[in-house]
């Protein structure tokens, strides 16, 4: 039989080629990179853990992790530090905890919300009083900023909801989908007419929250590659013709079936066009005798109306263990603006002056998928679509979660429904 083609050796792609190699089903793997694992890309310097892209996964979803222990590196396997989980907003000038008790920017209790200075007492009236909502009919797909607006107000869109948000995706809160990117709230809201009932209602999410590996995702990259029996083929795909035939800088090859393991746009006219946002990781290498800042917590988060070029920030050493020597301190940025104005921003935010001993600027252009509103019909028509070409598969973070966890399980039904025709 023909090998199964993919294009694109991210995690998805990768995990799609794992698979089918598991199963005795020959592949192609086309990347024009010349390392694999796309985003997922770790550098260790000076005893730090510099993770490139994504620092984790959420444990609750569990698909990740059960790729990784069937790779035989579940021993790897390190989890949050949960018990010293703070995340700060910044705000009027100072940093200022989030309340404990929420699901995202949803109180699930109140108690925490009511003491917290980050809202004013119209913001938290206005929450306190969306449990007394009753249910409602399935709404059309409304944004995000829409959506929590008419359960909290606006004060939660600007200090809860769009800092958290950004650090996900990367994007406009008026242009998010609630219904793909906060699928649960509005399933609460159809059952309760209060989300805050939802969370209630819900069980909490065991500890810890989020996990990874102690050296850093590419470690799962290595072992991947390491398992996975297939072709590698460093190139760009040029085009695709229905067939299938693939033109790889020039020379062309024939196969029954395609995994598009990258953006769509390869195949344009046949799929509704999808948006991106970029972003910018810059991490920064401190001694950790220079940094007077406390790092009680996992980082802070800025919002947009204050803004200047950090969007976020993670205390790398004390969100993970085995990421940073005792002697140093790891900072993580996420970047929306100029990167010369990040050492400005953290002597302002977190009063370091000192040098760092490395920085690593990583640039990520066009690299965060929107799922703006609309985004389930249209994943729904290419879905439709799909079905008049078999034999050609999309897998990645654009269309059912942007998350490794989303982008395995994706990879790993792809694989199922190959096996199962060949």
């Amino acid at each position: 039989m023909k090998p199964v083609v993919i294009v694109g050796g991210g995690i998805s792609g990768l995990s799609t080629a794992y698979y089918l190699s598991a199963a005795g089903i020959p592949v192609r793997l086309i990347e024009r990179e010349p390392q694999l694992g796309g985003f997922l890309q770790t550098e260790i310097v000076n005893g730090c853990v510099i993770e490139l892209g994504p620092d984790s996964f959420i444990n609750s979803k569990p698909w990740a992790r059960e790729l990784i222990e069937e790779l035989g590196i579940g021993d790897q396997i390190i989890g949050s530090n949960d018990h010293l989980r703070a995340t700060y907003i910044w705000r009027g000038g100072r940093m200022i905890k989030m309340p404990e008790g929420l699901t995202l920017m949803v109180p699930a209790r109140f108690g925490p919300v009511m003491r917290t200075p980050l809202l004013g007492w119209g913001a938290k009236l206005r929450m306190l009083a969306e449990i007394t909502r009753r249910p409602v009919k399935q709404q059309e797909d409304r944004s995000v900023a829409d959506f929590v607006k008419d359960h909290y107000g606006q004060e939660v869109v600007d200090y809860l909801a769009e800092p958290l948000l950004a650090g996900v995706y990367g994007g406009d809160v008026t242009q998010l989908s609630a219904a793909s990117v906060l699928p649960k709230f509005v399933e609460w809201e159809a059952q309760y007419g209060s989300v805050s009932r939802g969370a209630m209602k819900a069980a909490s999410t065991p500890p810890p929250l989020f996990g990874t590996l102690k050296q850093g995702f590419g470690q799962l990259i290595s072992q991947l590659q390491l398992r996975t029996k297939a072709e590698l083929v460093q190139g760009k795909v040029e085009k695709i013709e229905k067939g299938y035939r693939l033109r790889v800088d020039g020379d062309w090859m024939e196969a029954d079936q395609v995994v598009i393991a990258c953006k769509p746009e390869l195949v344009p006219s046949l799929f509704p066009p999808m948006t991106y946002s970029s972003s910018t990781v810059v991490a920064l290498v401190f001694n950790k005798s220079e940094v007077q800042h406390p790092l009680n917590g996992f980082g802070f988060l800025v919002p947009k109306r204050e803004r200047k070029s950090i969007a976020a920030c993670t205390w790398v050493g004390t969100k993970f263990d085995h990421r940073v020597p005792a002697d140093k301190v790891l900072l993580r940025c996420f970047v929306n603006g100029n990167v010369k104005d990040v050492l400005p921003e953290l002597r302002q935010k977190m009063g370091i002056t000192a040098t760092p001993l490395l920085e690593r600027v990583i640039p990520w252009p066009d690299s965060m998928p929107q799922y703006t509103v609309g985004h389930a019909a249209r994943i729904q028509l290419i879905e439709d679509m799909l079905k008049d070409f078999p034999g050609l598969h999309l897998v990645g973070n654009a269309y059912y979660g942007i998350g490794i966890p989303d982008c395995v399980r994706m990879a790993k039904q792809v694989a199922q429904k190959i096996i199962a025709t060949s």
